[in-house]
């Protein structure tokens, strides 16, 4: 007998692609969404869209938009801050935890994050430096061997990968979290827990300032604004959830 290999459900495909839609900026804050224009261009039933959607706002990806339905949340703030705080309290004691339980083979798999995290800003792809700089952090959570600090950061990096997207367009700040990123490496390899955390901790201050400069401290109150175009122009959503 064959093993079987889950296939996601109708809801999850419907949530990923929603969700990366809106952390790529393809849905900008603010852009309005319905079950109706989401299922069409999914090519789904309402209802797993509809289900999907909830679950977005629950998890503050998606507000509600009045009798208008829902709308892509917008960045705030406040909320970053809320995370970088929390940030600061679990990353530097992973660090520790990591300089300590680090393997060879988990140091070798630390150089190539590093490595690709360095080829991505030569290319220049904010995508790619996105997903190298999530990777990297959820190693230190892995390498902790705590499994509640990847439970617990795992579906807040999504909203961290929204505010990098803005963060990001500073070229010169690209090179400096990758410069912070192999100084913590290195600590790691020389098993020096408290300079890691140190390292860590230095490296998400500088991030929290970054964060709080091109993010505004309360949600953009434009965005709640009514979404209007001309009666005859085919929906944004449509477009953009590709």
């Amino acid at each position: 007998m064959e093993t079987l290999t889950p296939q996601p459900t109708m809801v999850e495909q419907a949530y990923r692609a929603i969700l990366d839609a809106i952390i790529e900026g393809r849905l900008m804050p603010g852009e309005r969404l319905t079950q109706e224009s989401v299922a069409q261009k999914l090519a789904v039933s309402r209802q797993p869209v509809g289900q999907a959607l909830l679950l977005l706002k629950q998890q503050k990806f998606l507000v509600d938009a009045g009798k208008r339905g829902l709308m892509v949340a917008p960045l705030d703030g406040e909320f970053m801050r809320w995370i970088y705080e929390l940030r600061l309290g679990l990353e530097p004691l992973a660090a520790t935890l990591a300089a300590a339980h680090a393997t060879p083979d988990e140091l070798a798999r630390g150089d190539a994050l590093i490595a690709a995290g360095q080829h991505a800003v030569r290319e220049g792809s904010l995508a790619q430096l996105i997903d190298a700089d999530m990777r990297f952090h959820i190693y230190l959570y892995e390498l902790s061997g705590n499994g509640l600090f990847v439970d617990t950061m795992g579906g807040l990096w999504h909203h961290l990968r929204r505010a990098m997207r803005e963060v990001l367009q500073h070229r010169e700040y690209r090179k400096a979290i990758w410069t912070e990123h192999a100084h913590i490496q290195r600590a790691l390899a020389a098993r020096d827990g408290a300079n890691a955390a140190a390292l860590v901790r230095a490296h998400l201050t500088h991030a929290a300032v970054n964060v709080q400069v091109v993010l505004p401290a309360e949600p953009n109150a434009a965005a709640g604004a009514p979404l209007t175009r001309s009666s005859g122009a085919p929906s944004p959503t449509a477009r953009r959830l590709e």
